[in-house]
């Protein structure tokens, strides 16, 4: 008897051992665990936002999706970030469409200087254009959400006050944004995002045309002392999150319908965000001394007529790619226009 009952004991401990040790695993294996990727370093307004977007899924999911965020390309650098996705390095990627030249030939209207005067505005044309369009150059991920930057200002070393003043100074840009630098008469420098700062220390580079935001993110602030605002440029850089293509169709469909749901939501959140996250940031650079000039309605006008031959090349490089580029610069312009 007491052998038996040695035996059941024995056996009673085998089965509480393989419930508590299986139980958790079970469990575990119906979180879906997915990796973001951003460029944005880990303390910037975006980063937030994005990391947000993560929490805000994994809160609604009720734990179901649990995802790790990798600001600040840890996880992969910023002109690869939209290949990481579509390679699966990473299920999730914030990324710029201005990286990867002529991936995007659509995308390039965003960048040119359509008079955009907010992130909001340009977040809100940019999904409307992705809605009406449904572009087939993103076909190989799945785009959750597409936002725009704030508007871009030449900001440099020293402050300028006329658009004169440009005059072959040596510009950090990227992609289309170069092509914007040298019709004002400046000198397009190629330099990766994450070398700008010291590129600005060294005098490699004078000066940039990005949004604001970077003043403070990429703290460019400490040495770019002038911003000039010129509405006659409105020029933004197209982002969006996109999720690779494997992963997604992996998904349940209560799953994809919450990715979906919060991305609607993060359309106007980032926009409005952008927009807070620029003021704080021209703050931020007048607070180090940072002056902010505001050129003349005269020289808006000459920057409109200095940029129109960048519309007119889109839409023949369109029309050679059997692309609607046409249309799609009057939707962008008319859309501008009637949501000011």
């Amino acid at each position: 008897m007491r052998r038996l009952g040695c035996t059941c004991c024995c056996w009673l401990i085998v089965a509480f051992c393989f419930l508590f040790l299986a139980g958790p695993v079970q469990s575990d294996e119906k979180v879906i665990r997915l990796r973001y990727a951003t460029f944005s370093p880990p303390m910037s307004g975006m980063a937030n936002l994005a990391d947000q977007w993560c929490k805000e899924v994994e809160k609604r999911s009720n734990g179901k999706v649990k995802i790790s965020f990798h600001p600040g390309g840890s996880l992969a650098p910023a002109n690869q970030s939209y290949e990481a996705a579509v390679r699966g390095i990473t299920d999730i990627s914030l990324t710029a469409t201005q990286w990867t030249a002529g991936r995007f030939p659509m995308s390039e209207l965003i960048h040119l200087p359509l008079g955009v005067k907010s992130s909001f505005q340009g977040t809100n044309m940019i999904n409307a254009w992705f809605k009406e369009f449904k572009p087939k150059e993103f076909d190989d991920v799945k785009v959750l959400y597409l936002f725009a930057s704030g508007p871009s200002h030449f900001m440099t070393l020293k402050p300028i006050a006329s658009i004169n003043d440009l005059k072959g100074m040596k510009i950090r840009a990227a992609g289309d944004t170069s092509k914007i630098v040298s019709a004002m008469g400046a000198v397009p420098v190629s330099v990766p995002i994450a070398d700008a700062y010291e590129a600005y220390q060294r005098g490699i580079c004078e000066g940039v045309l990005l949004s604001a935001e970077t003043l403070k993110s990429f703290r460019w602030g400490d040495h770019l002392h002038g911003l000039q605002v010129n509405d006659g440029i409105g020029a933004v850089n197209a982002l969006l999150v996109v999720m690779n293509k494997k992963k997604w169709n992996s998904l349940p469909p209560d799953i994809q319908k919450l990715l979906d749901e919060v991305s609607q939501e993060w359309i106007e959140k980032t926009g409005k965000g952008w927009d807070n996250i620029d003021r704080e940031a021209i703050e931020f650079g007048e607070s180090k001394g940072m002056k902010v000039v505001k050129i003349s309605k005269e020289e808006e006008s000459i920057t409109t007529q200095k940029l129109k031959p960048l519309l007119d090349a889109y839409v023949v490089n369109m029309k050679n790619l059997g692309l609607p580029g046409e249309e799609t610069l009057k939707f962008a312009i008319d859309y501008v226009q009637a949501h000011p």
